[in-house]
Formats: structure tokens, C-alpha cells, sequence
């Protein structure tokens, strides 16, 4: 909501769905939310309004504020329909493969709906869906050897959404660039290879040149997994003071 809870209204889950009334475009809000989806999916958050939903529903846009009340309701409604694909990750006996699962359904979602990464990290995501997937995540990590109490389990969410956000943005943020400028992986290390060579044969920058040389280049799917494994790794087997 805009406004704090409190005297404000129900949360848009909450309220019933209006009446339905006899007109020549039924509408609901699942409707509204899978079309304002597919609006995102096309031209992106900054290319999404009211207007443009009405028109792609054929009604008329007054119609879809007895749905949602402004745009932080709708974003929500978007939100929790894509946690909806997501917590359908299957829960598995062991609560690292769980927490995988649930990870990997998340990047999966995050490269079918570009936008859903600009959302992430910023305001809390609290529709039944986003709650099932908090829920799951956090059952799952609370069974890792290690965590001993809340505090431990808070700090081991904290670490892994933090990688989640920070890893799905940049991903996101590369496949855009390379979308607008027309310039890919290969044609990047054509067009600054000879720079960066004359700057690493200076010398100055042996690490980096490392790297840079002997370093494996892994495809972006591999190096989330991995990252994701050393997530991991170090909540379950972090050292004690």
C-alpha cells in the first residue's frame, strides 16, 4: 500500500474481488495483473499504465480502479503472480535442495520477467504467494547444520537475498545493455581487447591480469549455481567466535 496500515484499507489480497456486473468485458484481478504482465514482459515498468492495461482489456481505464487502487496495488498483484510460478519449486527431503530449487525458480522467473528484478529488494513482498516462497526458503535454511536460533536464521536470509538481488540485477542489467547497443560479449573484447592488453602489460595490474588471462569464463547459469553453492557453503560452515 502507498499509505501505512492502520486506518488505511485492506491490503489489495484481502478485499473481496467487486461484484460482477453485467458488461461486455469481464474482469478480474487475476485478469488485469496476467495482461499488465505481458504489457512488462513487452516494453518494461516505465512502458506500463493504467491507459495501456484498459486498452489491452478493451475496457475502459476508469473500470480498473474498482480492482486495484493506484499502481502499488497493481505492481503487487504482478509480483505475487510471478511468486506463483516461483513456489511451485518442488520441496525435496533435504533443505539445501529445497533452497535450490526455490533459487533457481527465482533467476528462472527473473529472465522470463525482466522487471520482476527491478522490484526485487525494494519494499517487502507480503501477497500469499511471496509469503509461501519466504516460507518455504526460510524452513528449508532453517534446517542447515549450523544456524542455532532466529538470529542465525535472519543472518543466513539476509546473505542469501542479498546474493539473489545483487546477482539477478547484474544479469539482468548485462542482457540489457547488450540488447540496446547492439554489442555483445565478443564484440566488447574486440572493440577494448587492445586497451586492456596495453594495460595489463604494464605490470601494474598482475592480479587482474590473472584473472583476466587464466580465469575460466563461465556462462552466467553456471556462475550463479556456483556463487550460489558458496552461499551456502559459508552459512552452513561459517567459523565460530
Amino acid at each position: 500500500m502507498d499509505t501505512p496500515y492502520g486506518s488505511a484499507p485492506l491490503p489489495v489480497w484481502e478485499r473481496p474481488e467487486p461484484q460482477p456486473r453485467v458488461a461486455p468485458v469481464p474482469l478480474s484481478r487475476a485478469k488485469i495483473a496476467a495482461t499488465a504482465i505481458l504489457l512488462a514482459d513487452a516494453h518494461g515498468l516505465d512502458g506500463l499504465s493504467v491507459r495501456k492495461i484498459a486498452k489491452e482489456l478493451g475496457v475502459g481505464p476508469m473500470r480498473l480502479y474498482d480492482y486495484v487502487a493506484n499502481r502499488s496495488e497493481l505492481l503487487d498483484l504482478m509480483l505475487d503472480a510471478v511468486y506463483a510460478q516461483i513456489a511451485e519449486a518442488a520441496q525435496h527431503a533435504e533443505w539445501r535442495a529445497t533452497v535450490l530449487a526455490i533459487v533457481h525458480r527465482t533467476r528462472d522467473a527473473a529472465l522470463e520477467h525482466e522487471w520482476f528484478a527491478d522490484l526485487l529488494g525494494g519494499r517487502p513482498h507480503l501477497g500469499p504467494h511471496a509469503l509461501a516462497v519466504g516460507e518455504s526458503t526460510a524452513a528449508a535454511l532453517s534446517q542447515a547444520p549450523g544456524l542455532r536460533g532466529v538470529d542465525d536464521l535472519q543472518r543466513a536470509l539476509g546473505a542469501l537475498n542479498a546474493f539473489i538481488v545483487g546477482a539477478l540485477r547484474r544479469e539482468i542489467t548485462e542482457r540489457r545493455t547488450a540488447r540496446s547497443t547492439g554489442t555483445d560479449e565478443p564484440a566488447w573484447q574486440a572493440t577494448l581487447g587492445p586497451y586492456l592488453t596495453r594495460m595489463l602489460e604494464t605490470g601494474r595490474y598482475p592480479t587482474v591480469a590473472r584473472l583476466v588471462i587464466d580465469g575460466a569464463h563461465h556462462n552466467a547459469e553456471e556462475t550463479f549455481h556456483h556463487n550460489l553453492i558458496t552461499i551456502l557453503d559459508g552459512i552452513t560452515n561459517r567459523p565460530r567466535t
